[in-house]
């Protein structure tokens, strides 16, 4: 009998695969890339038309040697990595690494890992795309080309260690703009005047509010306008003229892509854009299920579409038939809506089996994989059921020259969020009924009320809204929002608090460095370009080298005239107010591969550092002194006393006890 190999990413993808193929195929993980660009030097050789020079990756020599000897043993080898671009290149990869050239090989894809699924790739095996593996590979010399070329230049004006990068440097920038537009903002009063009206033929009291003086709309900027309207209003009757009946339907959700899972997951599970995709990647490769083994419980998690197969569909409907009856099934919201960025590569992020409901599963799951499965699957299921539909009444009124109007909406038909809700705060505030209204109805009117607000700026960038404006702007790619994130936290570019993110200062140097030494490369629309160039060599209509060719030459001038013409920036090191007790400096906060350490500005004369203590703000129950955020050795945050070892107080959630009262609370 021929001996087969299946060479795929993650052990888990491997155990979950090896149970759906016979024993004369062997499965072995690569765990990952097992080559790469060197780190030490950029490995493109410019000189050579911008070939590149890969090597093994230091560590993989022990799995490529075992890889080899599996290669002899086998009659056919099989190349299963993830089917995308980036898992099209490790194929690409190890077969030039283990030297197939001489064997049988192969290139097989899965979007879900079932047996179907994986049987069905066995019988459509392929040679390696290599449109898709140059596509990989220009971006990869792209963003090294990037990153080793300016990186330096960052080191000499600002600090050593920083970097920049393609995609990360534009979405900084948007960051940035979006920050220098919040601080530019200059706020406006406006008002707006409600009134209390009721009626015998509504249950509760309801609200209109004026929309127009005239025939012009109310537009109202200051207390004097107000106090005239009020004045105008005493003592006037409020008239219907007219109420308006009607229905309108709220469409199902299209099921989950990359993008929007990472939004949704943002919103309601308060994931972040990481754990959301480590999450999802669990799920996708394989999780021990009670009574089904070990299975993949979700499609492939990187895809812009929201298409599902014909097998899928077919699945649903027959779910959603026996489960919620005929009437619950709609085959609508099946295309995207024409958008042109979409490579349209993958199905829709969906369960691979509609049948194992979040239930079914709850007990197998750690609870973050249960949540991110349980929010996937009712997406799904809900976007092959009916919109939900309502009955909405518009009431219009006039006293004198004013013009009030007051809506209601009331759900009459649930459909899809019998099984799925987005929190649409519209929905959930619909205010009174006032479907029992009509021209005859008696109405009274009650109190008069002006509300004075001032006009806010955009919001701070979110992960969520941040990976929603790089979709629409067409800044990277599904399998880059996350790590795109992740470096610019990492790097200290931004911070995180309370979800909303901020530019710190060091973000905002290296961003001014950027857009004065290398406008084009933080061009938002050169970004999103250079992505459609990416495209056209993954469509074979552009040659990858072409692509660094026009790009290289304007990058090395740009670089020869920063170094002459931008200063150099310091960026002061953040003091504290603990003494070093060694030299009595005030330590400052310095960053480390764990995260904020403090260290005495002396050095190298003075080594001392201690561990940064977050503070609460929160007086310890015990001893007074101040309540500090600690973590375990793996990890986890506890609170405990800054007086320790003196004061050994601990908790895991934070004492309601007294607030200090410090103007400086981190």
């Amino acid at each position: 009998m021929p001996k087969h190999l299946v060479i795929v990413e993650s052990p888990a993808k491997a155990k979950t695969i090896k149970k759906y193929l016979g024993t004369n195929y062997e499965v072995i993980a690569s765990n990952g890339h097992v080559r790469d660009l060197p780190k030490s030097q950029m490995g493109v050789d410019v000189e050579k038309d911008f070939e590149p020079r890969y090597i093994t990756i230091r560590g993989k020599g022990d799995i490529l040697a075992k890889l080899r000897r599996e290669v002899k043993k086998s009659d056919r080898v099989y190349l299963a990595t993830d089917p995308d671009r980036e898992g099209e290149a490790i194929s690409w990869h190890l077969a030039s690494a283990l030297k197939l050239e001489d064997k049988q090989f192969c290139r097989i894809t899965f979007n879900e890992i079932t047996k179907n699924a994986v049987k069905n790739s066995i019988k459509n095996a392929r040679e390696i795309d290599m449109k898709l593996v140059d596509a990989q590979q220009a971006r990869r010399v792209l963003d090294r080309v990037v990153g080793y070329e300016i990186s330096p230049l960052l080191w000499e004006k600002i600090k050593r260690g920083l970097s920049a990068g393609r995609v990360q440097s534009a979405t900084l920038r948007m960051i940035c703009d979006r920050e220098n537009e919040i601080n530019a903002f200059v706020a406006k009063e406006y008002w707006d005047v409600t009134v209390s009206l009721s009626s015998p033929d509504v249950k509760k009291p309801f609200e209109a509010k004026l929309v127009n003086i005239g025939e012009e709309k109310a537009e109202i900027g200051s207390k004097a306008e107000v106090d005239k309207i009020l004045s105008d209003l005493k003592g006037k009757k409020f008239k219907f003229s007219e109420i308006k009946f009607s229905k309108r339907q709220k469409k199902a959700p299209l099921p989950f892509t990359t993008s929007t899972l990472q939004q949704e997951a943002s919103k309601q599970l308060n994931f972040s854009t990481q754990k959301t995709m480590k999450t999802a990647q669990q799920l996708y490769e394989g999780i021990d299920v009670k009574g089904h083994g070990t299975i993949g419980l979700i499609t492939y998690l990187r895809t812009d579409s929201t298409r599902i197969s014909a097998e899928a569909e077919a699945a649903a409907k027959d779910y959603i038939t026996k489960t919620y009856g005929v009437a619950s099934y709609s085959e609508h919201n099946s295309k995207d809506n024409g958008n042109k960025k979409i490579q349209d590569a993958h199905e829709a992020i969906r369960p691979t089996y509609c049948e194992l409901t979040p239930a079914e599963v709850k007990d197998s799951l750690p609870r973050d994989a249960f949540r991110l499965y349980q929010l996937i699957w009712k997406r799904f299921i809900a976007s092959r059921m009916p919109s939900a539909e309502y009955n909405s009444v518009n009431v219009k009124l006039t006293c004198g020259d004013y013009r009030f109007s007051a809506v209601s909406s009331s759900l009459v038909n649930a459909g899809f969020m019998n099984v799925y809700n987005d929190r649409d705060e519209e929905d959930e505030k619909s205010g009174a009924a006032l479907d029992g209204l009509n021209e005859r109805s008696v109405i009274k009117s009650g109190e008069i009320v002006p509300n004075q607000h001032f006009t806010s700026p955009a919001p701070h960038f979110t992960e969520a809204s941040l990976v929603k404006t790089m979709e629409e702007l067409g800044i990277g790619r599904p399998s880059t929002y996350a790590p795109t994130i992740t470096t610019l936290l990492a790097r200290h570019y931004v911070t995180k608090e309370n979800k909303n993110i901020y530019v710190t200062e060091l973000g905002e140097a290296v961003n001014d460095v950027m857009i004065k030494a290398f406008p084009s490369i933080v061009d938002l629309n050169f970004t999103a370009t250079m992505e459609t160039l990416l495209d056209g060599v993954a469509e074979g209509n552009v040659q990858w080298k072409t692509i660094i060719r026009e790009f290289y030459p304007d990058l090395e001038k740009a670089i020869s005239d920063a170094k002459e013409a931008l200063a150099d920036i310091r960026i002061e090191d953040e003091k504290t107010d603990v003494i070093c007790e060694m030299c009595g400096r005030n330590m400052v906060i310095k960053y480390g591969p764990h995260g904020k350490f403090l260290a005495c500005p002396g050095f190298p004369e003075c080594r001392n550092t201690k561990p940064y203590l977050q503070k609460t703000g929160v007086k310890c129950p015990q001893c007074g002194k101040e309540i500090v955020i600690c973590k375990t050795k793996k990890g986890r945050r506890y609170y405990g006393c800054e007086g320790y070892p003196e004061c050994n107080f601990m908790a895991w959630q934070l004492p309601k006890g007294e607030k200090e009262d410090k103007d400086n609370k981190n």
